[in-house]
């Protein structure tokens, strides 16, 4: 991958850079979180089993070209009967056990197991799509969580010099040098900054109940995340990668490759059938035939082979049309290809212009921080010497916190839209994260378990819920730690 060294050097320096929030040391990382979610989230156990289901299907579709062992027992009492001869039995048993073995079916049962292993790469994919959309929710809730206690933090920092300006306020107007006007326009501003605080506390305890939904435990004093790996350098490498890797576009493609096998699969249905069969019979009467003579066996035996051929010469159409229907089907799953390709050209565009400009913003909001921290400071001492209203420094107050806000906002944009991208270009998975908490789900275990059982008794254990449940977990607020 080609990188542009100058311009790629800056943007790594300011994304490193936005991508930590002033925060003191903390107690859970990214990572543990990202850990915990991979092993216990709900809508992931229950995409893993999903897959596992899938996995069956290629021993179900195998299963038509394997030999068939039937057998079949009868037992008869005679009630009545009109023999005059009385020679007839009165019981009897009888039994038989076929063996019958497929030798050509057209090809049908072999493109029926190569569309069934198709669907099962297709869903393997559709699984590493799941993972990395879980991370990305994931991610995206840890940094709302950090985000929104900076906000409350910077609001309730606001509503304390506010709750100090008013109380200045007032008591200038109390010897005099400040109008009621002053005072009315500080105890205005102090009652927003309450308000926005409200608000900014509920969106963070909306924030901790998602990342408890999607993580299984409330989050305790969350670090900062680390760097994004593995970037790229340009919109047009990052399109290239997905097209590659991304899950949900390899998803589709296998899904076209399969729906070309169901095409033969429904050709096959009129063309001959060929199997060899052999069986035995047997039958007991108890004693009850001839009226027990022992001119006549009471039991007899007997064994039959063969060859059997069906050939199709009239079904009403059914063949035809069930060709045709996987001819239209195939064209969907094309069709969606294509639609699944144009997606992750957008959305893998549009997350490299989010991110981008989320790093863009974080530098001019930085100096617009600065620039309004200076003036506030200006504005206050302009106003001890009277050359300033209380106005001018409520203003230049709100000003500063708007700038605040709207940088810890931008960096957490970043971050997001920064890992937005990578999951985009496929490189936001388990295996891609590094993640610690014992070995990675391989979905292959359970397929390469299940592709070859032929028993017809070999079950799996009961299923179990893997997940955790988060009923126990205590009602979120907008608190933020002491610091």
């Amino acid at each position: 991958m080609r990188h542009r060294p100058g311009r790629t050097a800056l943007l790594a320096s300011i994304a490193g850079s936005a991508l930590l929030l002033a925060a003191p040391s903390r107690a859970d990382d990214l990572r543990g979180a990202l850990t915990m979610a991979y092993n216990t989230n709900p809508s992931l156990q229950a995409a893993r089993a999903q897959q596992r289901a899938v996995d069956e299907s290629v021993p179900i579709a195998r299963a038509d070209g394997l030999p068939s062992v039937s057998a079949g027992a009868t037992h008869t009492e005679l009630l009545r009967s009109t023999d005059t001869t009385g020679l007839g039995p009165d019981r009897q048993l009888s039994g038989q056990v076929t063996l019958a073995v497929p030798i050509y079916s057209g090809g049908g049962v072999r493109n029926a197991v190569q569309a069934a292993k198709t669907r099962v790469e297709a869903g393997q994919a559709d699984l590493r799509g799941a993972e990395s959309g879980l991370f990305a929710q994931v991610v995206a809730t840890y940094m709302d969580v950090i985000s929104g206690e900076a906000v409350v933090g910077l609001n309730r920092k606001n509503v304390e010099v506010l709750s100090v300006n008013l109380q200045a306020t007032s008591d200038r107007f109390e010897i005099g040098d400040l109008t009621r006007t002053d005072v009315a326009q500080s105890q205005a501003r102090l009652a927003l900054a309450k308000g926005s605080t409200r608000s900014a506390e509920a969106n963070l305890a909306n924030a901790r109940e998602r990342y408890i939904q999607l993580v299984g435990k409330p989050p305790v004093a969350l670090e900062p995340p680390p760097p994004l790996p593995g970037l790229p350098a340009s919109a047009e490498d990052a399109v290239a990668v997905a097209l590659e890797h991304n899950p949900d576009l390899i998803a589709a493609r296998e899904r076209a490759r399969a729906a070309g096998y169901d095409i033969n699969t429904a050709s096959a249905s009129r063309l001959p059938r060929v199997e060899v069969f052999t069986g035995g019979t047997y039958t007991d009467y108890f004693g009850t035939l001839g009226n027990g003579g022992s001119a006549f066996n009471q039991s007899s035996t007997g064994a039959t082979a063969g060859v059997r051929a069906t050939i199709p010469l009239f079904q009403g159409g059914r063949p035809a049309a069930l060709r045709r229907q996987a001819q239209e089907r195939a064209e969907v799953a094309m069709e969606t290809e294509i639609g699944a390709e144009r997606q992750v050209i957008a959305g893998v565009r549009a997350a490299w212009s989010s991110w981008q400009a989320a790093n863009e913003i974080i530098a001019s909001t930085q100096i617009a921080v600065d620039a309004a921290t200076l003036s506030l400071e200006g504005v206050r001492a302009e106003n001890s010497v009277g050359n300033r209203t209380i106005l001018d420094i409520l203003n230049a107050e709100q000003e500063l916190l708007n700038a605040q806000v709207q940088l810890v906002t931008a960096r957490r944009n970043a971050y997001v839209a920064g890992f937005s991208l990578l999951a985009a270009m496929g490189r936001a998975e388990a295996r891609d994260l590094a993640l610690d908490g014992g070995a990675l789900y391989d979905p292959d275990i359970n397929y390469e378990r299940v592709r070859g059982k032929v028993f017809d008794w070999d079950n799996d254990p009961a299923p179990v819920a893997k997940s955790t449940r988060t009923v126990d977990t205590p009602a979120q607020d907008g608190s933020i730690p002491a610091k």
